[in-house]
């Protein structure tokens, strides 16, 4: 059994004394991992770094063995935003987010395009926040936990939405909340497309999309903790008032 494909690493860890395996992500075959012989080594160890994307080309003696990866280096997206904290954090965070989140070779297209777009758009400084946060939309949704924006789901009014029930992730006006407004979350005009975020909505649609990661999303994989890079990234941007 053997295919080619080019994928993006999310994690890389220890295998015997000179060999890691790799969990990567491409188009077609999802989350996969395999074994790198020579992984840990000096030659090939500083290309398996997250973000990184590879040329792959896996083999194995039957379909759902682990397998062994040959690896070629395409780009070293870790390198590129080494000398910007909160960019460098932003790579860790949706790595260890799709680590976390995606089944075990099951194919997810349209989010690996997503995905790859958006660690190449982290070399523009300042300008990738907004992305990030409208990815995280974009994985609720692709694993079915995804929010309703559209309309109010008390009045069903498609003006003046400002909160997200956390009950059913659908969208709220200010006349339709009413008294119940402390209990809903944000909703912040950037969250529903608006091109341009104020001071402090990036922020706000982060607790939005963070609530739903880990009341519904995390509870769902076995009730495992989201990853400690993704609250990482939200301290550093909240401190600029992202």
């Amino acid at each position: 059994m053997e295919w080619r494909e080019n994928g993006m690493v999310l994690a890389v860890r220890p295998h015997g004394e000179s060999a890691a395996i790799i969990e990567v992500f491409t188009a077609s075959r999802g989350r996969h991992l395999g074994v790198v012989r020579g992984g840990a080594g000096r030659r090939i160890g500083p290309v398996l770094q997250p973000g990184a994307s590879l040329d792959l080309a896996w083999r194995a003696r039957l379909e759902d063995h682990l397998g062994t990866f040959a690896v070629e280096p395409l780009r070293n997206r870790a390198a590129e935003v080494m000398d910007d904290r909160e960019a460098l954090a932003a790579l860790c965070a949706i790595t260890a987010l799709l680590s976390f989140a995606l089944p075990e070779r099951d194919p997810h297209p349209s989010l690996y395009l997503r995905s790859v777009g958006l660690v190449d758009w982290l070399g523009h400084r300042g300008e990738w926040p907004l992305a990030y946060l409208r990815w995280e939309l974009a994985l609720l949704e692709e694993l079915g936990f995804g929010l309703d924006l559209t309309c109010c789901a008390v009045t069903g009014a498609r003006e003046d939405l400002a909160f997200v029930s956390p009950k059913s992730g659908r969208a709220v006006s200010r006349t339709g909340a009413g008294a119940w407004a402390s209990r809903l979350l944000p909703l912040p005009p950037c969250l529903m497309g608006q091109d341009l975020a104020r001071t402090g909505e990036i922020a706000a649609g982060l607790r939005t999309t963070g609530y739903f990661l880990e009341n519904r999303l995390a509870p769902a994989l076995g009730d495992r903790p989201l990853p400690p890079a993704r609250a990482r990234l939200v301290q550093l941007l909240s401190r600029r008032g992202a």
